[in-house]
């Protein structure tokens, strides 16, 4: 703004001394009108004549070109003046927009990770689960995190895991897996309920309790007729994900 204002400072300053020159011009026509009239009777040469005549063109062909070029000049520094508050005005924008693309891509970013960690929450919770149907009658049971549950876990990916389990001294249901998981054994008590990993081929679900060397896979959620559906000779006892 302040270039703008020198600028049109100029330009009135220039069409002032344009002004005073045409005024100084007439005032100086007034003074010489007595000795003109005087000599306007004298015969002067055509020559001395024809050079006034083309002093005068020329003087005010100069008055002009300084005051078109004076003009002109003003223009092309108004018109470059805009040029440079238009082309600030697009680096101020541009520079905006480069620093408020990365914030959005970060939100962005950082929305689309809460979302993977809610899902990826959700199907380790989901993965921690599994059903358990005795005969007819199907048990929710909750897994441990180990990598014997691991391994399982993904067997049961793939199709249900489904053993024939036979009664071992009145308080325990044992069966073949078939092929052996990564075991992890402690001492343990087991209680009704419970379910492990014996000798790292076989799958132990316990109604009664005992103390032995194993791997925990998990423990039934709700024992109410457990006894009953287990009964006391061999049973089909299928496990599969929810």
């Amino acid at each position: 703004m302040k270039k703008i204002w020198i600028v049109l400072w100029v330009m009135v300053i220039l069409f002032s001394l344009t002004a005073c020159r045409e005024d100084n011009g007439q005032a100086w026509a007034s003074i010489l009108a007595p000795e003109s009239s005087r000599t306007e009777s004298m015969p002067q040469p055509t020559v001395y004549q024809e050079t006034e005549s083309a002093n005068a063109q020329e003087a005010q062909s100069a008055d002009r070109n300084a005051t078109e070029n004076a003009t002109e000049s003003v223009a092309e520094d108004i018109q470059e003046l805009s040029v440079s508050d238009s082309t600030g005005s697009m680096a101020e924008s541009a520079e905006d927009i480069s620093e408020a693309k990365p914030v959005q891509e970060t939100e962005m970013n950082e929305a689309g990770g809460m979302e993977t960690d809610t899902q990826n929450d959700g199907e380790e919770n989901a993965e921690m689960n599994m059903k358990v149907q005795v005969g007819d009658t199907i048990f929710s049971a909750t897994l441990e995190e180990n990598v014997a549950v691991s391994a399982l876990v993904d067997m049961m990916r793939e199709s249900p895991v489904v053993l024939q389990m036979s009664d071992y001294s009145g308080f325990e249901k044992v069966g073949p897996l078939g092929t052996s998981l990564p075991a992890d054994n402690s001492q343990t008590t087991t209680h009704a309920g419970d379910i492990v990993l014996y000798n790292g081929n076989q799958i132990v679900i316990f109604y009664g309790s005992n103390s032995w060397s194993y791997t925990r896979l998990g423990h039934i959620d709700d024992l109410t007729g457990w006894e009953e559906a287990l009964g006391n000779g061999d049973v089909t006892v299928t496990f599969s994900l929810n």
